[in-house]
């Protein structure tokens, strides 16, 4: 069975930094690309950030200069580096992935850039 664990969400002022994590276990090896999604309030859900097997990356505009992706293949965990950060970055935030025909999604984790 496979898991997805997320963690890292929290409450930060303007301008302030998180770093979300998200590991996957299970019987899974060789996770093509790994995704960052957000949903706010209201809102439909949105990719912020994925980055392949290999490394290569693409963020949302409204993100990019101030979200980093990053993956440790062997430990199946992909990171999203978030500085910078604005109120409008406020949302729950799911890792995600495809794997065999199946669509995995973390359980989610908070995000609150409030002063």
């Amino acid at each position: 069975q496979v898991q997805l664990v997320e963690s890292g969400g929290g409450l930060v002022q303007p301008g302030g930094s998180l770093r979300l994590s998200c590991a996957a276990s299970g019987s899974i090896f060789s996770i093509n690309t790994m995704n960052w999604y957000r949903q706010a309030p209201g809102k439909q859900r949105e990719l912020v950030a994925f980055i392949t097997r290999y490394g290569g990356t693409n963020l949302a505009g409204s993100v990019k200069g101030r979200f980093t992706i990053s993956r440790d293949n062997a430990a199946n965990t992909v990171y999203l580096q978030m500085n910078s950060l604005k109120p409008e970055d406020t949302a729950v935030y799911y890792c995600n992935f495809y794997f065999r025909g199946v669509d995995y999604w973390g359980q989610g984790t908070q995000v609150t850039v409030s002063s």
